[in-house]
């Protein structure tokens, strides 16, 4: 009565309407690409403090 394709079906319809990605295109999507890069500084920054604070106590 209330049939729906299974969820790999409709995953692979909407899979094959999308444009081909762009070569170097990493991210299509704005946001994302914000959230990775802001990850990445702040992971980065937290190394950097956390070696400074261990040389800095280190006796």
């Amino acid at each position: 009565m209330f049939y729906k394709k299974p969820i790999e079906e409709r995953i692979a319809d909407r899979m094959a309407k999308r444009r081909p990605l762009e070569e170097g295109k990493t991210f299509e999507h704005g946001p994302a690409k914000f959230v990775f890069v802001s990850l990445l500084v702040a992971v980065v920054l937290m190394h950097v403090v956390g070696v400074a604070i261990v040389m800095a106590f280190d006796s």
